[in-house]
């Protein structure tokens, strides 16, 4: 018998070649390589709350240890439902409405997975956190984007055209997903901007799928508001987050969805196959982390204002044209004056020779010629390490 020449593309599935591996953590991976000051990814470089480590000892110590439920430990329920309750007003019931997941990137694909067919398609504003896409295409569904366009002043806003996203929606449309506070912008979606999606989501009977896992990192008096709480939406949204952000523990992997119980059963079997459930441990530091009192998540924000305000004059000084976040913690800026072809050369550039990495802008587009000149670094780092950065930039000046 002949031998059959070995072509491993055949092994493969179609979707793959549909997207990339995340650009995000290959910027993490040179700048290690290179020794470059990381404001790619977006973890932070201090330590995380002293009494949510010892809760997380605690619980280890206890022998909490084995399997939770698989869709979340009540105590972690019952702290969701309740904060929802207390910083939103949404009646949440922890028994039948909230799934926790292995982070919020899991509760995403789980609900896309739970939710859409073949031939669904799902809204996304672009620029988007670079999952969404990928997310879409592997549970069958097909990515339609929408532009958030940059401001033209320098407190601006990040804005799109009603008319664009209204055309995105039609008999196909089965979801739309919307990230506020936005990474990578740092855009907070206004009441009324959240009034124009409900409508077309009740128009087209579409599922708003909303990932607000930087709720509580707002600036600038922005108010931060889930569109789960606005009339008609709590039967058609899924409201996704997580401990990484808001508590300084990305590496922990731990999110949750909360949805209504038809579509919580239905991320739950998904769930449940994927990854059977969260760390136990960690769950129960999770509700430790929950019950912090109001004025932790004030003196987050303020911490992260401070270094958004360390970090902005110093990009600017350097050459770049920054768009002011109003949440999360990411700085948008226009590489445009540097004279670079592209935003990939430049990032190239500034993590070789620079000793800084950031993130291209591509990366969160569907048209790479959309973020060519676009960069976007992460600021959640102590202030020595912006101050290095800072210095490091000024040699972008000579």
């Amino acid at each position: 018998m002949a031998d059959v020449a070995f072509q491993p593309k055949h092994f493969l599935s179609d979707k793959v070649a549909h997207f990339t591996e995340s650009v995000i953590r290959e910027m993490t991976r040179q700048a290690m390589q290179y020794g470059a000051i990381n404001l790619a990814q977006g973890f932070p470089d201090f330590p995380a709350p002293a009494e949510i480590k010892r809760a997380a000892q605690e619980a280890i110590e206890g022998d909490v240890n084995q399997y939770a439920i698989t869709w979340g430990a009540k105590n972690l329920r019952n702290a969701i439902a309740r904060q929802m309750q207390e910083w939103q007003g949404i009646h949440v019931d922890p028994e039948t409405q909230v799934t926790v997941c292995c982070g919020s990137t899991e509760a995403m694909i789980s609900t896309l997975l739970a939710i859409c067919n073949a031939g669904d398609e799902v809204v996304i504003f672009e620029p988007f956190y670079e999952n969404y896409g990928p997310d879409s295409v592997l549970s069958g569904a097909k990515p339609r984007f929408v532009k958030l366009r940059p401001p033209t002043m320098p407190d601006g806003e990040w804005s799109f055209d009603e008319r664009e996203l209204r055309a995105a929606f039609h008999n196909h449309t089965k979801a739309i997903i919307l990230n506020t506070p936005n990474n990578p912008t740092g855009k907070v979606f206004t009441r009324a901007e959240l009034e124009l999606i409900r409508r077309l989501c009740i128009e087209f009977d579409v599922v708003a799928i909303t990932d607000e896992i930087y709720e509580h990192i707002l600036y600038d008096d922005t108010q931060h508001i889930s569109i789960a709480r606005l009339d008609g939406m709590g039967e058609r949204t899924v409201t996704i987050n997580g401990l990484s952000k808001s508590y300084s523990v990305t590496g922990w992997r731990v999110g949750w969805a909360v949805a209504p119980p038809a579509i919580t059963n239905a991320i739950r079997k998904v769930h449940d196959f994927m990854t059977v459930g969260a760390p136990a441990p960690l769950q129960e530091a999770g509700a430790v982390a929950l019950g912090l009192p109001a004025v932790y998540y004030q003196e987050l924000a303020t911490r992260y204002r401070t270094r958004r305000d360390h970090l902005m004059p110093a990009l600017t000084e350097a050459g770049f044209r920054c768009f002011r976040p109003r949440g999360a913690y990411y700085v948008m800026t226009d590489i445009s004056g540097f004279g670079y072809a592209n935003d990939v050369a430049f990032t190239r550039y500034l993590v070789k020779e620079i000793g800084v990495a950031a993130v291209p802008g591509t990366s969160f587009y569907n048209d790479p010629r959309d973020g060519a000149q676009q960069v976007r670094f992460a600021f959640c780092k102590r202030p020595e390490t912006l101050d290095e950065a800072a210095a490091r930039l000024k040699k972008l000046r000579k």
